[in-house]
């Protein structure tokens, strides 16, 4: 069984670490009805992605 030689440093274990943080979360408003939506996600409010409507609303109601 492999055993470390010596103690890991607070420097080394905080560099090792650097890139675990999380991000946050990228929210926008949806431009046609003004609701809250993540980017490049299609608005569940209204359906519409880009300025086009890509589901109905009769859709979006039954699923």
């Amino acid at each position: 069984m492999a055993v470390p030689k010596r103690k890991t440093t607070p420097s080394k274990r905080g560099m090792r670490r650097a890139h675990d943080a999380l991000s946050l979360v990228n929210v926008g408003k949806c431009p046609n009805c003004g609701e809250s939506k993540l980017s490049h996600h299609i608005c569940g409010a209204c359906g519409f992605y880009k300025g086009r409507a890509v589901f109905e609303e009769a859709e979006l109601q039954t699923s």
